[in-house]
């Protein structure tokens, strides 16, 4: 591994993506393996611990995210419009179903054994692992543009700054809908490791703390944090 004259713990992998890098997951069970998707239309695989390149595929239009289903399966979507899954071992992938528009965002629950796929065609798509075909399509109000899996709940962040939270076991109601107590586009959205809410960013460089019980609903309006303020504290 080459490590940063400027911070030996820093290592660059050998062959990154030649173009934007849309999502980087590490492996479920450990930090040895890395998944990529790129704008260069490339998935591909590290192995961090050698510092190897152990699978490069190509979908032929960029993908804009991945996602690890097992230690040796991944999923992918991208601009145009597909869902695929993917077999770590034998470096092959399947044709999963398709959008009406490009896809933007994909996860897996474990709690359920689904992948979510979003688009900017204004739904959200379940997959069952088990089975070739989709399991369920979802109506949103607006485009996805970002989404996080909590144990059995489904987080998705639209245009529009609308936060909508589902109940993947009963996806027929939406089971909260907000409005993002930041000002502009959400950015990402990311789950607690406890299960008790979500920290959501914007692209005006703020962060916010969001609980699903409404009763924590008063510690939001504390809990808006500048990212620039963060960085500053921590130097």
């Amino acid at each position: 591994e080459a490590s940063s004259p400027d911070n030996p713990n820093e290592f660059q992998l050998i062959n990154p993506p030649t173009d934007l890098i849309s999502s980087v997951r590490f492996g479920p069970n450990s930090n040895q393996f890395l998944l990529t998707s790129s704008w260069d239309a490339h998935l591909r695989l590290y192995d961090v611990t050698s510092n190897t390149l152990r699978m490069k595929t190509n979908s032929g239009r960029p993908l804009l995210d991945c996602c690890f289903q097992d230690s040796v399966h991944a999923w992918s979507g991208g601009l145009d419009w597909h869902v695929r899954s993917y077999d770590l071992n034998t470096n092959t992938d399947v044709f999963r179903g398709t959008h009406e528009a490009p896809v933007k965002c994909i996860e897996h629950c474990p709690d359920v054994n689904v992948v979510i796929s979003g688009s900017w065609d204004r739904t959200v798509r379940l997959w069952d692992t088990r089975f070739p075909d989709c399991a369920g399509t979802y109506p949103l109000p607006d485009k996805v543009y970002t989404m996080a899996v909590c144990g059995d709940k489904l987080i998705v962040g639209t245009a529009g700054r609308r936060v909508l939270i589902y109940e993947l076991r009963n996806m027929s109601y939406v089971q909260q809908r907000r409005e993002s107590s930041l000002k502009y586009q959400t950015r990402c959205i990311r789950c607690f490791p406890n299960q008790q809410g979500f920290v959501l960013s914007s692209i005006e460089g703020r962060v916010a703390v969001e609980y699903f019980d409404p009763s924590h609903a008063f510690k939001r309006k504390s809990m808006l944090l500048s990212a620039i303020g963060l960085k500053k504290a921590v130097e």
